[in-house]
C-alpha cells in the first residue's frame, strides 16, 4: 500500500516534458528509417519492447475516453508537476500541440479518444513481470477534540520537517532516513511510529483530528488520505502532509514470514481481522513499522472530486496509477493488464490505461503499481483484494520517437 508524497512542484511545460518515459530509458534511443517503422536501438534495454495496439490484449475494450479526461488533468496551464526522470524531454510547443490534439479528441465519444492515443503514441512494452496492489480513500468518524471516544490523534507536520538531500546530509546521517527536522543549522531525526505512540510529540500540540479506533488510523497512514465524517455534522478530507523519515514496513509480509498465513491470508480484510482478533499484539505490530505520516487539511478539492495525489491533482477512481518516479515521470500513460475482475465490468479482466499521478513508499521498482479504486467502504474492498501479477506498457509520444531521428536517418536494407 502507499504513502503518498509531496513535493515542490516546477511549472508543467518543462515536466510533462519528461512525460511518458520512465527510467528505463537510461540510454538514447537509436533509429533509422521512417518513424512508423522505428525499431529501438542497441542501447534499448531488452525488457523494454515496441509492441503494437493491436498486440495489447483488452486495449480495443477499454474505455478510451475516460482515459482521455484523466490525461487531459495534465494540460492544463495552471498545473505545476515534480521533476521526474530526465528522458524524452518534450519541448514546449510538442507538448502544446499534443495537449491541443486532446482537447481536440475530447468530444465524447470513444472513437476518437482511441485514434487519439493510437496515432500519437507507440506502445513499448515492459517485458518484467509486473506487481499491482489497489489503494483508497478510507471514509471513517472523526473529532475535532479529544473525547473518551475519539482519542487517536492523526498529527499535523512539525515545523522544520523536511526531505534530507545530498546539500543537506549532516555527517554519519543514517543512509535509511529519508526526513529529518531542521532547527536553525542542524538537521536531526525525527521519532518514530513507536516513539509517537509513547507521546514523543504531545508536547508540540500537533493534533489535527482525533479517530476512535488505532487500526482506522493506521490505515489511514497507509492509505495517505481520508474522508472524515467529524462529530459536529461535518466533512473533512485530509491529506499527506509529511513523514518521519523512517523506512516503511509491512505487517502483512512480517505476519507471513512470522508463519501467521500466507500472503493470500493478508489482504486489507484480512490484516484487519487478524489485528482485531490478537488486541494484545496489535500496538507491537504497529510499532514495527517504523515510518509514520503526518496530514493536512485538504481544502483544494470538491466533494466529487477524488484525493490529491503525488502529483498535485485529485486523483481519478480506476485510471489514476501510483508509481515509482525514480523509474516513471507523473503523465506517464500506463496500460495495466491484470488477472483480477474489472471492477466495473462482470466476467471481465482488468485492462486498462492508466495515468502516473501518484506515489507511495510501498511503490518501488520499475514494474510495480498501485491502482486508486475510490473512497470509501466499496472502494476499500476492491483494493484489499488486489494483489495481482501485472503486464506493463509504456505509451510513448511519437514526437519524441521522431525527434531522435535527427542526425540518424540512414536507410537500412
Amino acid at each position: 500500500m502507499t504513502r503518498r508524497g509531496r513535493t515542490m512542484r516546477p511549472p508543467l511545460a518543462p515536466l510533462l516534458a519528461v512525460f511518458l518515459t520512465g527510467a528505463v530509458l537510461t540510454a538514447p534511443l537509436s533509429f533509422s528509417g521512417a518513424a512508423t517503422a522505428m525499431q529501438p536501438g542497441p542501447q534499448l534495454p531488452e525488457h523494454f519492447q515496441e509492441t503494437s495496439f493491436a498486440r495489447l490484449p483488452g486495449w480495443q475494450q477499454d474505455d478510451h475516453s475516460a482515459a482521455l479526461a484523466s490525461f487531459l488533468r495534465f494540460c492544463d496551464p495552471s498545473v505545476t508537476l515534480p521533476e521526474g526522470p530526465h528522458f524524452l524531454r518534450l519541448q514546449p510547443d510538442e507538448l502544446t500541440r499534443l495537449c491541443s490534439d486532446a482537447r481536440t479528441a475530447n468530444d465524447g465519444s470513444d472513437a476518437a479518444a482511441r485514434q487519439f492515443f493510437e496515432s500519437r503514441f507507440t506502445p513499448f512494452r515492459n517485458a518484467e513481470q509486473g506487481f499491482v496492489t489497489g489503494y483508497y480513500e478510507p471514509e471513517v468518524a472523526a473529532s475535532r477534540h479529544r473525547t473518551e471516544t475519539f482519542s487517536v490523534p492523526l498529527h499535523k507536520k512539525p515545523a522544520g520537517l523536511e526531505p534530507v538531500t545530498e546539500e543537506i546530509r549532516p555527517e554519519n546521517w543514517p543512509a535509511h532516513l529519508s526526513h529529518g527536522r531542521r532547527r536553525g543549522k542542524t538537521v536531526s531525526e525525527l521519532p518514530d511510529r513507536g516513539a509517537i505512540m509513547d507521546g514523543a510529540l504531545d508536547d508540540e500540540r500537533l493534533e489535527l483530528v482525533w479517530l476512535a479506533d488505532p487500526v482506522d488510523a493506521y490505515f489511514i497512514h497507509v492509505q495517505g488520505s481520508a474522508r472524515l465524517r467529524m462529530t459536529d455534522g461535518s466533512v473533512m478530507r485530509v491529506g499527506y502532509a509529511g513523514k518521519t523519515g523512517h523506512p516503511y514496513t509491512g505487517i502483512g509480509r512480517l505476519l507471513v514470514t512470522r508463519g501467521e498465513g500466507t500472503p493470500e491470508d493478508f489482504t486489507m480484510a484480512g490484516l484487519r481481522g487478524w489485528l482485531a482478533k490478537h488486541p494484545d499484539r496489535r500496538d507491537d505490530l504497529l510499532r514495527e513499522n517504523r515510518s509514520y505520516i503526518f496530514f493536512r487539511e485538504v481544502t483544494e478539492t470538491g466533494p466529487d472530486q477524488g484525493p490529491v495525489g503525488a502529483a498535485g491533482l485529485p486523483l481519478v477512481a480506476g485510471r489514476s496509477l501510483a508509481i515509482d518516479p525514480e523509474h516513471f515521470p507523473y503523465g506517464a500513460l500506463v496500460f495495466v493488464a491484470s488477472g483480477f475482475e474489472d471492477p466495473d465490468e462482470t466476467d471481465k479482466e482488468f485492462a486498462r490505461l492508466l495515468v502516473a499521478d501518484d506515489t507511495g513508499s510501498a511503490i518501488r521498482g520499475r514494474a510495480r503499481g498501485d491502482i486508486f479504486t475510490g473512497s470509501g467502504d466499496t472502494a476499500g474492498q476492491s483494493a484489499g483484494a488486489i494483489r495481482h501479477k501485472a503486464k506493463f506498457t509504456l505509451l510513448v509520444p511519437n514526437s519524441r520517437l521522431t525527434s531522435r531521428l535527427t542526425g540518424s536517418t540512414a536507410a537500412t536494407d
